[in-house]
């Protein structure tokens, strides 16, 4: 393993969300990122060459390590949900507000869509009896009515939701990326923090990190930079107690020799530090 790094202090990044998936979009960012070693991957269409997907632009998709480990060096804009603070109280009693909103929005609707459906009802039958020339009953109309209100059900899927045109993901304001903060997980999930601990780790090493699941692991561990180097080892990432069947080693095995890497299996210690065992596959004996 290489020694560990030190990284100078850089500018602050600007982290966008869209839903919980952290992009960023100057070019400035990109570069403070990549010298930092994190590497993302590119999501965004060339204005000259749209139709192709072999090379990419803007935005950078980030890790979910790679953007906590910016958040912990005091490097993104946008840090995790802290504590209870003001902040974030204030926060949750502005979510709470809107999912108010919401529920009242859908009562309102269900209500205004079952009048929709009995006036279609009355405007069927009022045209079925001038059809068949007889006057109708009036009281079969109020059976049907109230036989409608009794089975109307109205889909929260088809509740309509008034969307604000200002891109606040793409905006810079403080007031918009606190309420986007809603919506960022808060990496407290156990799996998250191995991930997490593992990419800390191998980052810290001087290792370049990418997404592996076409490899069947967590990530693809690099010597150095992507543009410059194959990927030596596919890291798995496992719990200290966690059990993995013989199969599942095998399988991971295999399909590291057969792309020839070194599979890795990741262990944080709770005493800190990681425990790395390496599988190369050799044949069946």
């Amino acid at each position: 393993m290489a020694d560990k790094e030190e990284e100078p202090s850089l500018q602050v990044v600007g982290v966008s969300h869209c839903d919980s998936a952290p992009l960023l979009w100057r070019m400035k960012d990109l570069r403070t990122v990549r010298s930092l070693g994190l590497v993302g991957a590119l999501l965004g269409s060339l204005p000259r060459t749209p139709r192709q997907n072999v090379r990419l632009g803007r935005p950078l998709l980030l890790l979910p390590e790679e953007e906590r480990l910016l958040a912990e060096r005091g490097v993104s804009a946008i840090s995790p949900p802290g504590p209870l603070d003001a902040e974030g109280a204030e926060l949750r009693q502005q979510v709470a507000q809107f999912e108010e909103n919401l529920r009242w929005s859908f009562d309102e609707q269900h209500i205004l869509a079952l009048r929709d459906r009995k006036s279609a009802l009355v405007r069927a039958m009022s045209s079925s009896r001038a059809e068949s020339g007889s006057g109708g009953d009036d009281e079969d109309l109020r059976g049907r009515l109230e036989a409608l209100e009794g089975s109307f059900s109205f889909p929260r899927s088809a509740l309509a939701v008034q969307l604000s045109t200002a891109r606040a993901g793409l905006a810079y304001c403080p007031e918009d990326r606190t309420l986007l903060l809603a919506g960022v997980p808060t990496g407290q999930d156990p799996q998250c923090n191995t991930r997490y601990q593992v990419f800390r780790d191998l980052r810290g090493r001087g290792f370049y990190l990418t997404s592996a699941g076409k490899f069947g692991g967590d990530f693809l561990v690099y010597p150095g930079d992507p543009l410059r180097f194959h990927a030596h080892f596919i890291a798995v990432c496992l719990s200290e107690d966690e059990s993995v069947a013989v199969l599942d080693v095998l399988a991971v095995a295999r399909l590291g020799s057969n792309v020839k890497k070194t599979v890795l299996l990741c262990s944080p210690q709770s005493g800190g530090g990681v425990t790395y065992s390496s599988l190369q596959w050799s044949g069946m004996v």
